[in-house]
């Protein structure tokens, strides 16, 4: 499976940790706990990535992040 993103925030508004999925616009879901909202993501991940096949849909790429140098 390709390796997409996940950008976890907490909201005090939903009272949760908040994932969107930046490859997959729009898409986001939550969990009570970090580990829960990051389990979520991976399951939703998986059911995007089976609805673009059913779909016969190209996935789209995995955004690329680097780390740049702290030297």
């Amino acid at each position: 499976m390709p390796h997409y993103s996940m950008i976890i925030q907490w909201s005090d508004e939903d009272n949760a940790f908040v994932v969107s999925l930046p490859e997959f616009a729009f898409c986001k879901t939550h969990g009570d706990s970090y580990e829960e909202a990051v389990q979520n993501a991976q399951e939703m991940i998986a059911a995007l990535v089976e609805f673009y096949q059913i779909q016969n849909k190209s996935l789209p790429e995995p955004q690329a992040f680097s780390m740049p140098s702290l030297v």
